[in-house]
């Protein structure tokens, strides 16, 4: 017998006692409804049942009943059937959601819960004890942004291996991501693009300390004399668009794209999994239509109602940003090296000869190159090939031999031939 059920009978027997004192006299019946909790009139009903039926009349009329309300075994087994078919993988949440979507089966998330775990088909899982400490949300919208790649199966063998490029308000928890084939310079760049066409500029973005974000080199010569730390070309392009980057120390520090990529990790792959997604196409079209339904779901609303998004000023060209950048300097012969490439400029100058020129390489292909705000006409050309390296041997010439001449103390000048013995 049950705790819950053994504190029952012992109240059963607790006003099983009262409404007997009351019975018998011993107390008024507008007591015994203060001590109960109930009303005279509801004591004078409990105390006619007494006397009719005794201790049995306390107890409610639907105790060892089936409730009218419980499910069918038919409906039952027919959503077992229909989960074990067709979501076997997912949690008792997701495979609610798709009961009423798909097959319009309305259920409460503990009853497919309950349903999965007799059948077999979901284990109770441990909480893990939180080890580091919680940080609150940012108040406003666009203040902060997580940004980070997820590596996964997210096609499960039907196509390649994809990232997840996911950008998540710190305060809304309002998620944005679009899949590429590996993460790098290009997804990052062109991710934050694509966030920052749809939604403005935000003040900040957070994220961890990947090569792509962040290098480990020293500064260079100019860098030194500009006073600024060595940066990847992903910071230097998100400092000219005047967002503020933060690094986080530990995986956990960034725990809300942590968690949602989890979450995604978890409902997405099935989605595209049922949409019949193959390809990065496939993939890339079906979640510009699942974010919206993915934030309608999970998005909080911020404390503040501010959006500190800053709209892209007219003076400011994305292409100019987002693509590669470096200094090369101009040759004798006009000539700029940039990545095992060569360029000639088309309309040379003797002041352009020995000067430093901006690069500008754009992830389709286009160069630019730019001389105090003016761009450069140019043209690739091929690599001039190395000079072979002729060495001169000189021939060897034989020399003659000296006239040897011996020592005074050589053995022929100590004795004279005529001292030798006949």
């Amino acid at each position: 017998m049950g705790e819950d059920r053994i504190t029952m009978r012992k109240r059963e027997l607790e006003r099983y006692q009262a409404l007997q004192r009351s019975l018998k006299g011993e107390i008024t019946q507008a007591k015994t409804g203060e001590w109960l909790g109930l009303s005279e009139r509801q004591i004078r009903r409990l105390i006619k049942k007494i006397r009719v039926e005794g201790i049995k009349g306390l107890i409610h009329g639907n105790r060892g009943r089936t409730s009218p309300r419980k499910m069918s075994p038919e409906q039952e087994d027919r959503i077992v059937s229909i989960i074990g078919e067709r979501y076997p993988d997912f949690t008792p949440l997701h495979a609610c959601e798709k009961l009423w979507e798909r097959h319009k089966i309305r259920l409460s998330r503990e009853k497919v819960r309950q349903i999965m775990m007799a059948k077999g088909l979901w284990k109770r899982r441990r909480l893990r004890k939180a080890e580091h400490v919680w940080r609150e949300r940012k108040p406003c919208l666009g203040e902060m942004v997580q940004m980070d790649g997820s590596h996964h199966a997210w096609l499960e063998g039907r196509g390649p291996k994809l990232v997840l490029m996911g950008f998540v308000d710190d305060a809304t928890g309002r998620y944005f991501g679009h899949f590429y084939d590996h993460e790098g310079v290009y997804p990052a760049m062109d991710g934050l693009r694509r966030y920052i066409e749809r939604y403005g500029l935000p003040q900040s973005l957070y994220l961890d300390k990947h090569s792509t974000y962040k290098t480990t080199r020293q500064p260079d010569t100019d860098e030194l004399l500009r006073d600024e730390q060595a940066r990847t070309q992903f910071e230097r392009a998100v400092a000219e668009a005047g967002i503020r980057i933060i690094h986080a120390h530990s995986p956990q520090a960034k725990g809300r794209i942590e968690r949602s990529f989890g979450t995604l990790q978890n409902r997405l792959v099935k989605e595209l999994r049922l949409a019949g997604a193959r390809t990065i196409e496939d993939a890339n079209r079906f979640l510009e239509s699942y974010l919206e339904i993915y934030n309608r779901r999970f998005m909080k609303e911020a404390q503040q109602p501010q959006d500190l998004h800053r709209p892209c000023p007219k003076s400011m060209n994305l292409d100019d940003i987002f693509c590669l950048q470096g200094q090369r300097m101009v040759n004798n012969g006009y000539l700029i090296k940039w990545r095992s490439r060569t360029f000639v400029l088309l309309q040379p100058a003797l002041t352009l000869r020995k000067q430093k020129v901006l690069v500008r390489e754009q992830f389709d292909g286009r160069m630019s190159f730019r001389f105090k705000g003016r761009d450069l006409e140019h043209k690739e050309v091929e690599a001039r090939p190395p000079q072979p390296v002729v060495r001169v041997v000189a021939a060897k010439i034989p020399r003659r031999p000296s006239k040897y001449t011996p020592p005074p103390t050589h053995p022929w000048k100590r004795v004279p031939f005529t001292q030798l013995p006949g």
